[in-house]
């Protein structure tokens, strides 16, 4: 899909990739120490903000639209595993799967019209549906014009 540079997906392409950017150049240069250091109680560290950023992004933009994704799924058990890297999760491939995730978005916005329904199983109830344009944090379509006013007999 060819667009515009000022449409609005075009917009919201550019939107999301300036934060993942700007994601991973904070993390650039960092030492695995820095990386992996707890930041908080919950053990949280800035490697984990990265993995939750990517496991939630893959989720949301390729679960959601039934689209393959190259991210690893959620892990099981923990709710909270995803914001913190494992000892067994090196650094570089945690950083490689944002990388990943931040293209799949991109393509993702790229290839799909913003209009495109998606179903979020996780959200449950009465509205596990949603559309790209709301997934991707874009303001909701506006409402079809009213018909036209009918001619009197």
């Amino acid at each position: 899909m060819s667009e515009r540079p000022d449409s609005e997906a075009e917009i919201l392409r550019r939107y999301l990739r300036a934060g993942y950017e700007a994601l991973r150049w904070k993390l650039d240069g960092l030492s695995e120490y820095d990386l992996r250091r707890p930041l908080v109680a919950s053990g949280t560290n800035l490697l984990g903000v990265a993995k939750h950023v990517a496991l939630v992004t893959a989720e949301y933009f390729a679960l959601v639209f039934d689209r393959p994704s190259a991210v690893p799924a959620f892990p099981e058990g923990d709710p909270n595993a995803d914001m913190w890297a494992t000892a067994d999760e090196p650094a570089a491939t945690v950083l490689a799967w944002l990388d990943t995730a931040a293209a799949e978005v991109d393509a993702t916005l790229a290839e799909l019209p913003l209009d495109t329904p998606g179903h979020v199983p996780w959200w449950g109830g009465e509205r596990p549906n949603t559309t790209l344009r709301a997934v991707g944090g874009g303001p909701p379509a506006p409402p079809p014009p009213p018909p036209p006013p009918r001619e009197a007999e």
